[in-house]
């Protein structure tokens, strides 16, 4: 097979994205080519997309069957159905992957709910990690609703601690409930979140008035975990009352630098038993067939819907 189909940027259609023929993978040694049956969709792959030159292609999450296993012999076996992530080019009919960023799925996990978790769900993991042990601590989640949040929010409270949600609209209340927030925060406003704390770990995906107001809700010796800017980059906080709070430390979070120290298949395989004992439940919002990539995306980028859109690849053999 020399061509393939796969969403690449096209500045000449509407939403600039679209399916078209490229050139069939050319896998390395400790590659693996994966036959892709489902896609998520993130923010940030989507963002760069509007902006990106003609020809890229997008993609970091995957889901699929081992077509070939690596040459190396690292990997899994021909036919095993695997979910994995790439730093581009994942929205595919067949994607070469590295070994060490595919794991195994359970029987019972569907191609769906794996396909939502190695951006959004590994963020949510490593940011927690950054907190150390939280059984019986507070946790701040702002930006609950989204992917990243609700996966944080269900981790939170599997390690024990007391989980409080952010949220911008009252829509999403009974979402974060279900997913096992103790106390809620609605509105641009973020300052009544100190009813709750201080807290021990803030994860924040707002940025602007948000994290300045986050900064000064942190107990001795907490950290806040940025990992993204969706309210602003530009932020004001009062840093006295930061550095005066003893230990205090804002983290900066890029989920492929956390995974320089921890291969993805690590966090994915923690992730998929959590999943397959119904102890994280992925939050689909949106299923459809990988055609409707250009609306899909800008849907999400709208904030049409909270959790995760998920398309499904149609290969043509």
């Amino acid at each position: 097979m020399s061509k393939i189909r796969a969403v690449i940027v096209d500045p000449n259609v509407p939403g600039r994205l679209a399916l078209h023929e490229v050139a069939a993978p050319n896998p390395a040694a400790d590659e693996a080519l994966v036959r892709v049956a489902a896609i998520s969709l993130n923010r940030g792959e989507v963002r760069r997309s509007t902006s990106a030159e003609a020809g890229w292609q997008p993609g970091w999450d995957l889901a699929g069957i081992v077509e070939t296993p690596a040459a190396d012999g690292s990997g899994l076996p021909s036919g095993t159905r695997v979910v994995g992530l790439r730093r581009s080019g994942a929205w595919a009919e067949l994607v070469s992957v590295p070994t060490h960023s595919l794991a195994e799925l359970p029987p019972s996990v569907s191609f769906a709910q794996a396909a939502t978790l190695p951006v959004a769900g590994l963020t949510a993991y490593h940011a927690l990690l950054k907190g150390g042990s939280l059984l019986g601590r507070k946790v701040l989640i702002t930006g609950a609703s989204g992917g990243v949040g609700h996966f944080a929010i269900q981790l939170a409270r599997l390690s024990g601690a007391q989980v409080t949600a952010h949220i911008r609209q009252a829509g999403y209340e009974a979402l974060v409930k279900e997913a096992g927030a103790r106390s809620l925060v609605v509105g641009e406003d973020l300052s009544p979140a100190s009813e709750y704390g201080p807290y021990d770990l803030i994860v924040d995906s707002v940025g602007g008035k948000t994290l300045g107001t986050a900064l000064g809700l942190l107990a001795e010796d907490g950290v806040t975990v940025l990992f993204g800017t969706s309210g602003s980059s530009d932020v004001t906080f009062n840093a006295s009352r930061f550095y005066g709070t003893g230990g205090a430390s804002l983290y900066g979070l890029i989920l492929f630098h956390e995974l320089r120290w921890e291969s993805a298949s690590v966090g994915l395989k923690r992730l998929l038993t959590l999943v397959e004992a119904g102890q994280l439940r992925p939050h689909i919002d949106v299923e459809a067939p990988w055609t409707q990539v250009a609306d899909l995306a800008q849907q999400l980028l709208d904030r049409r819907f909270p959790g995760k859109a998920v398309l499904h690849v149609s290969n043509q053999n």
